[in-house]
């Protein structure tokens, strides 16, 4: 295999696939490196249509598989459709110093093959709220920066979506949304009657709801509503590395891919003031192999990569690449799900809903837009949907054998709705991970140690939420009321962000407004390492948008000579 390219990129999940697509489009010859396995589309997804009954377990796992794994089985979409994209939790550990659930997917397309697919444009209010309010620093960026490139993502991946108008989260090149249910029809009209500045829309989600000439060049096709989504779509209704932006890589002649590919790290060239290659193990033959390029792109997930930085040590860079102020590995964060709400709601007997929607309504973020209006900074985007149980609720003290029983089983039962948040978090240096003094992985890696917790600012936060959600609820007409808040542990979210945060001045940051290392021009970090804050949008989108705008400038750059 050859070892010199233009450009590596390490990780093969939604940002790295994208740096692959931008930078194999324009010529660069790049060599993608993945730590897990190769998935091929279609090939390489056991289950995708599989019926409940051809599973062994009706979709849930042996006993014995949830006491050796109490953190994956945790995770959202987790199950025995799912579980083979999934890490195991002895596979590869880390070392929690807080509780800290990190949820990982090695192989080819990482956890772009079983990602919620939420795709909310950030709102310029998100852009400036930390500085404005005082909990970070400045983005380097705004949104009419990042904005062309939103629209470049959309259109290549497909997201569904109406153009609805709301500041707080713009609008975008959207296909035709899924429709609301009767219920979720009466929620938005309860909302905009009796709570001024919210809204209720359909959900923006990366399904390919109506297929476009570009969605088609893909080899991918209409999104045939089974919610089945996270064992791999056969269809290609959903944005992954794996149908879209890797396949889109290869064609060009330009792509090598190499699974099995544990890294080390990055080496830098004192002489030159450059990164000069990545250091790989091979993951089964535990070899040791360098691979060079003028252009490297990080793209690991936000702990991974700065795991790799952190490792990345030479005499130059004794404490990690680029870590000049001690700022590697901190103001890690992530999205507050802690709290949700419900409540059943009567009448609309007679209407039922067709087909599987895969994606669910959002209520925009309403709070601290244009000043702070609350005792927290930040705010929260409501997640939300309403649904009827399949069948009739049957008490526990009933007979569930019987003619009765199998009648009331023919019966739908009742209309309920559902809320939960994600709500922002606050950058804090405290909220760091860094290298193991005294632990390795089989590959004689550090392992990543996780310092990370809530604040006062988040309990405000589920506060305001579980108390504006009753009101909410209420007003819709719910009875039989829950809310909770679980109190989980940060890392289920599975929206870490941070730890190589961009900005503008070298002293408080790590990369610059195009996601290079201030230190070392020639390393870009596109992935959830690079975020300044969290916002409080799904991020997945943003890394996608800052990747293929990192990529454009690093194709200029090289072209010209500067990398």
């Amino acid at each position: 295999m050859e070892k010199q390219f233009d450009a590596i990129v390490i990780g093969s999940g939604i940002s790295g696939g994208w740096a692959a697509k931008e930078l194999c489009e324009q010529g660069l010859k790049t060599l993608v490196l993945e730590r897990g396995r190769d998935v091929k589309h279609l090939k390489d997804y056991p289950t995708m249509t599989k019926a409940p009954w051809d599973f062994e377990h009706r979709g849930r796992m042996p006993k014995e598989f949830y006491l050796e794994n109490p953190l994956i089985t945790k995770a959202a979409g987790f199950g025995e459709d799912t579980a083979h994209f999934f890490v195991k939790d002895a596979d590869h550990p880390y070392v929690q110093e807080r509780p800290f659930d990190w949820i990982r997917g090695y192989q080819v397309g990482g956890k772009s093959l079983i990602w919620g697919r939420a795709c909310q444009r950030w709102s310029d209010y998100e852009f400036k709220a930390p500085k404005k309010y005082g909990y970070g620093i400045e983005w380097p960026i705004g949104y009419d920066d990042i904005a062309p490139w939103y629209s470049h993502v959309e259109k290549f991946i497909g997201v569904c979506g109406n153009n609805d108008g709301i500041e707080a989260m713009p609008d975008g090149e959207f296909l035709p949304p899924y429709e609301l249910n009767c219920v979720e029809e009466h929620m938005q009209d309860t909302l905009k009657e009796n709570f001024p500045g919210r809204h209720l829309v359909q959900g923006r989600w990366a399904q390919v709801s109506e297929p476009k000439q570009i969605h088609l060049d893909q080899g991918r096709g209409k999104c045939q509503c089974r919610n089945l989504c996270m064992r791999g779509c056969p269809f290609g209704g959903y944005f992954s590395s794996n149908t879209s932006t890797l396949p889109w890589a290869e064609k060009t002649g330009n792509l090598t891919l190499r699974p099995f590919s544990v890294v080390h790290s990055i080496i830098y060239d004192e002489a030159s003031g450059k990164a000069s290659g990545v250091k790989i193990i091979d993951t089964n033959t535990k070899e040791e192999m360098i691979y060079n390029a003028r252009i490297i792109f990080v793209n690991a997930s936000a702990l991974n990569s700065s795991l790799i930085l952190l490792n990345s040590k030479s005499a130059r860079f004794p404490n990690g690449l680029g870590n000049d102020n001690d700022l590697l590995g901190r103001y890690v964060s992530f999205h507050n799900y802690r709290a949700g709400a419900g409540g059943k709601i009567d009448g609309f007997e007679d209407s039922y809903f067709y087909g599987k929607n895969p994606t669910e309504c959002i209520i925009a973020n309403y709070r601290n837009l244009k000043e702070q209006d609350t005792d927290f900074v930040g705010g929260y985007t409501i997640f939300t949907g309403a649904y009827r149980n399949r069948t009739e609720q049957v008490p526990d003290n009933e007979a569930q054998l019987g003619a009765d029983f199998k009648h009331k089983l023919s019966k739908p039962g009742d209309w309920r709705i559902y809320m939960y948040m994600q709500g922002e978090t606050i950058p804090k240096a405290s909220n760091r991970v860094y290298l193991s003094p005294d632990k390795t992985d089989d590959w004689g890696i550090p392992l990543l140690v996780t310092d990370v917790g809530y604040d006062d600012n988040d309990e405000k936060m589920v506060k305001d939420f579980l108390k504006e959600s009753r009101k909410m609820l209420e007003k819709m007409g719910c009875t039989d009321l829950t809310s909770y808040d679980n109190k989980q542990a940060p890392g289920l979210d599975i929206h870490e962000m941070g730890g190589a945060r961009m900005g503008n001045d070298p002293k408080t940051s790590l990369l610059n407004e195009f996601n290079q290392l201030h230190a070392c021009k020639n390393v870009f970090v596109t992935d959830g390492a690079c975020m300044s804050s969290t916002g409080n949008q799904s991020p997945s989108i943003l890394y996608m948008s800052l990747t293929a705008r990192a990529a454009t400038y690093a194709v200029e750059q090289f072209k010209s000579g500067e990398l």
